[in-house]
């Protein structure tokens, strides 16, 4: 469904307007200034197309063919062959949203007018975009540098009427039913076209875009998640109050035991056994919540800051700059995206392995302060969650391998010339698995908790943990007899993924975030 409109300035765009188009459909719109700014440079481009001096990628090949002058007569050509040669991906393709997202911000990259491309290129983008059309791009091909080749070719070839692509309706057709059906025509590269087309950073920054939202709801769901636990296992509020946090200044972990405190409040729960001996000091899981969640908030920001700045730069190669020269660059490599992406993984899997330890506290009777096996109804005769705690830890097993960084892992490519590296696009491939891991660990807690809590009454959780248990009950289910499990907890994690949980906290606590 359609979100307003996008409209591409001579300055970028931002992170929501991304996750609009990708996701909600906007429609997209070049400003006047970028269509200027992209005219200058182009005009600039044709100035140096009639002299004599090489230029890569203009009048020479590419690569370890940057070295071969290439007639005047087939730079057109050129351009047309980079595009196919270049689209040799493989594999399944990668999810229509990144697609979106890739080919919306390879339009900003143009329009910032450093490229040099005919504006005609960035409108035929722009023009799939808004027919809801998604090339198919192939999930490998990848290294993050020299941009993101192989899947900007595959998006390019669809511009050209060839390629595949998919319609709004789900069939996959042919590049050149897909431009009619957009009642668009093929597009013809001229010079430089299609080395601007593949030369970016942006299946790398869309991927990294649409984590930084999805985390946004994931870590304030944690701090939920974590709050339900902390009532359900008789944990104290203790080690949350203002001024712990006010004397390790960390910024995320403040906010998290603010979230904390807000969540717990009320709670009779907490009141019933606050001068319990068990009350002391909880296990880490519980009492170092804020230090973990505060951590990945505060790596969330940083790889923020990182996005933003990919967001409003010009990245192709080579560019015109302002005063008529054309400048060989570098900026097209993905390092500092890449390192970003292995920073976030790595948070994301902390907060799932913190996660699924309160799982496992919470069904271990030794350890859980009087629930049942498993949380389970005649333990033995039914199993409870004992099984759902498998997955959470198979999940966060498989997180741990994810969180290997991908970017100090470099191949060398075309002869040596390409000799380093970012295995960008390899670290947001991992980054969107990791997202989707957490977000099903956060579901096994919370449909854990919110039962652990329905098993202590009469005594009631505070408002917040009575808003966001019923939901999870309501999605979940009750305590009671083994029944189908999996169904309950996809429903459970359904409402992580989309918002549901924090909204239903949030009801509660306003200032969660």
């Amino acid at each position: 469904m359609a979100a307003g409109v996008v409209r591409i300035g001579d300055q970028g765009v931002s992170r929501p307007d991304v996750v609009q188009v990708a996701r909600r459909g906007a429609r997209v719109e070049i400003t006047p200034e970028a269509e200027a700014a992209m005219r200058s440079a182009r005009e600039l481009v044709e100035r140096i197309c009639s002299g004599s001096t090489p230029a890569y990628g203009i009048s020479t090949g590419f690569g370890l063919l940057a070295n071969t002058t290439i007639p005047v007569e087939r730079r057109s050509e050129l351009q047309h062959a980079l595009i196919r040669s270049h689209a040799a991906g493989m594999g399944p393709g990668v999810e229509g949203e990144v697609v979106r997202a890739m080919m919306l911000l390879r339009a900003r990259s143009l329009c910032l007018g450093y490229s040099g491309s005919r504006p005609e290129v960035a409108h035929q983008m722009v023009g799939l975009l808004n027919s809801g059309i998604t090339p198919v791009v192939p999930e490998h091909g990848s290294l993050g540098a020299s941009g993101d080749l192989a899947p900007l070719a595959h998006m390019s070839l669809v511009l050209m009427g060839e390629g595949r692509a998919e319609l709004p309706d789900g069939q996959v057709v042919d590049g050149a039913r897909a431009l009619r059906e957009a009642g668009l025509q093929p597009l013809r590269l001229e010079v430089k076209d299609g080395l601007s087309l593949i030369n970016g950073t942006d299946g790398m920054l869309g991927m990294l875009v649409l984590a930084l939202e999805d985390l946004e709801t994931l870590l304030a769901t944690a701090d939920v998640s974590a709050a339900l636990s902390t009532e359900a296992l008789l944990g104290t509020d203790g080690p949350f109050i203002a001024e712990l946090h006010q004397i390790r200044p960390h910024p995320g972990q403040g906010r998290s035991a603010a979230n904390l405190r807000g969540l717990l409040a009320g709670s009779e729960i907490r009141a019933s056994h606050e001068h319990s001996p068990h009350a002391v000091q909880d296990a880490y899981s519980i009492r170092c919540a804020p230090q973990v969640a505060g951590a990945a908030r505060d790596t969330w920001d940083f790889c923020r800051e990182v996005a933003e700045r990919e967001l409003c730069s010009a990245v192709d190669n080579p560019v015109v700059l302002k005063d008529g020269r054309v400048a060989s660059t570098g900026n097209f490599h993905g390092e500092p995206l890449a390192f970003a992406m292995d920073f976030l993984a790595i948070a994301a899997a902390e907060v799932g392995a913190i996660s699924e330890r309160r799982v496992d506290r919470l069904l271990d009777p030794a350890r859980s302060q009087g629930l049942p096996p498993f949380l389970a109804v005649e333990a033995g005769v039914n199993s409870g969650l004992m099984i759902a705690q498998y997955t959470a830890a198979a999940m966060v097993a498989e997180n741990r391998r994810l969180a290997q960084p991908a970017s100090v892992d470099s191949l060398p490519t075309s002869g040596m010339q390409e000799d380093h590296v970012s295995m960008g696009w390899g670290a947001a491939r991992k980054l969107r698995r990791v997202v989707d891991n957490l977000s099903r660990i956060l579901a096994v807690e919370l449909l854990a908790a919110a039962r652990g809590l329905e098993l202590r009454q009469p005594l009631r959780p505070g408002p917040a943990g009575q808003a966001v248990g019923g939901l999870v009950r309501e999605l979940g289910g009750a305590v009671g007899p083994d029944r189908f499990t999996s169904p309950e907890l996809e429903k459970v994690a359904g409402a992580v993924r989309d918002g549901r949980v924090l909204e239903r906290a949030r009801s509660v606590v306003p200032s969660l975030g």
